[in-house]
């Protein structure tokens, strides 16, 4: 069965890169046979030599659209496994602030961005709104992973590591162990496929709150240029502006998914390779 394994990785690759291909083929047919103008539908061609041509201009903006995404998700990485653990450890907690953080995920954030922009510094606020986007995802998928450890081995753990003393310290310190060595690393798989849907949403959050605060200058990031672009008919730097946003939000799902095959790949069954 392993060399189906092999012919499979190929077929992964060149599969999908040949649709593409014929894809943007077709494009450029159809707008040289129909004559459509670019002002309405440019044809692939010219939007690579519109995106070389502008390229100065779109990288600025495509590395502050970056920086902000990956500066939400690092936040929303270390905000949403440190709430997970800490509404784990406690019901109380947990009962008292889950309920906010599912008002966070529900609030369209296109809703709450122009009211961040108003009690916030707009670099603050679109950071917050990345943030805000990104948080439940990991905080949901890592609370499920925290709380999905088999009861059986929970009660062995407990068996062999029941403390001695009965005093609220020594119960403490039972939790962390059990929480360290057995239910941290059941929630490894779950807090990863969060961390994969964080990682686009981030890139969402950071777009909306650009398109909201509409700022100019030396500091716009690629949302700007698509409504500057709009404006201006540019359709053809348009369309290179969201070509450039679509490559970003494709790099960054690889490198999360190459992320959890490196930490999955030798245990957990989801990042085990398929004969078929």
């Amino acid at each position: 069965m392993a060399p189906v394994r092999q012919q499979g990785t190929p077929l992964k690759i060149v599969l999908p890169l040949a649709v593409f291909a014929a894809a943007i083929t077709a494009w450029e047919a159809a707008v040289r046979l129909k004559g459509i103008p670019p002002y309405i539908l440019p044809a692939p061609s010219l939007i690579a030599t519109t995106m070389v041509a502008d390229w100065p201009l779109l990288w600025a903006s495509l590395l502050t659209t970056l920086e902000t995404t990956l500066a939400g998700l690092a936040l929303a990485v270390v905000g949403g496994v440190g709430l997970a653990v800490l509404l784990s450890l406690s019901r109380i907690v947990e009962y008292s602030l889950y309920p906010f953080a599912v008002v966070l995920q529900v609030t369209p954030v296109i809703a709450v961005a122009p009211l961040l922009l108003i009690y916030m510094p707009q670099d603050v606020a679109v950071l917050a709104c990345a943030w805000l986007v990104a948080f439940f995802p990991v905080l949901s998928n890592t609370m499920l992973g925290l709380q999905s450890v088999d009861r059986n081995l929970m009660e062995l753990f407990r068996l062999y590591g029941a403390p001695v003393s009965q005093s609220p310290l020594a119960r403490l310190r039972a939790r962390l162990k059990a929480l360290w060595y057995l239910r941290c690393p059941a929630a490894l798989p779950a807090f990863l496929a969060g961390l994969r849907i964080a990682g686009g949403l981030s890139l969402i959050g950071a777009v909306v709150a650009e398109m909201a605060a509409g700022s100019a200058g030396a500091g716009s990031g690629l949302a700007y240029r698509i409504i500057e672009s709009q404006y201006r008919l540019n359709i053809p730097r348009l369309f290179a502006a969201l070509v450039l946003l679509a490559a970003t939000g494709i790099a960054l799902f690889l490198v999360l998914a190459a992320l959890n095959h490196a930490l999955l790949r030798r245990w957990h069954e989801s990042a085990v390779p398929r004969d078929r």
